[in-house]
């Protein structure tokens, strides 16, 4: 089955960006690459539990199965030591990719108490756009029962344009919804 954010892409974004930037090649066009999910756990090397449920509550939000990312040192300060696990992520492209941009951009950003829109100024220089969630609640698919405790995670758009300027009219042409007073 073929997303509605794809075709949308494709159907109406193209021509829209073909127009406002005077491109020449439709492969000049940016086009959203991955979504990278990760969330930081630093209780994890203590409790592997923690770990198994944030691997779990990832994969039910994105529908694919995370990795764990280990330590690259040792940091004697924070008890950690080498190629001990402090995280899990994702990265989606294809469909799944657009279907989870889909559920954020429709469901899952409405439902942020007191949402006043994503701040504009999260992009990198190069054209990707960073994002941080406080909370996994906002998200359907998530039972409130079912969770230990309250996590946050960070979501990177990774787009194919060349700049900030680019990139931004890319994610407000999908609708994203930016704050334009920040």
């Amino acid at each position: 089955m073929s997303q509605r954010l794809k075709k949308y892409y494709s159907e109406k974004i193209v021509p829209n960006l073909m127009k406002q930037f005077n491109y020449k090649n439709k492969y000049q066009i940016p086009s959203i690459d991955k979504i990278v999910i990760n969330r930081g756990i630093g209780d994890a090397s203590q409790n592997s539990k923690i770990l198994e449920s944030a691997l779990k509550e990832l994969s039910l939000i994105t529908g694919q199965k995370g990795i764990i990312t280990r330590s690259k040192k040792a940091i004697a300060g924070f008890k950690l030591r080498q190629k001990m696990p402090v995280g899990v992520s994702v990265t989606l492209r294809g469909e799944r990719m657009y279907g989870f941009l889909d559920r954020l951009i429709h469901l899952a950003l409405p439902r942020i108490r007191d949402f006043q829109g994503i701040s504009p100024s999260s992009f990198d220089g190069s054209g990707n756009y960073s994002l941080g969630l406080e909370e996994q609640l906002m998200f359907p698919e998530i039972d409130y029962d079912k969770i230990d405790q309250i996590r946050g995670m960070d979501i990177t758009i990774v787009t194919t344009s060349k700049n900030d300027q680019e990139a931004l009219v890319l994610l407000k042409e999908f609708g994203l919804p930016f704050n334009e007073n920040k």
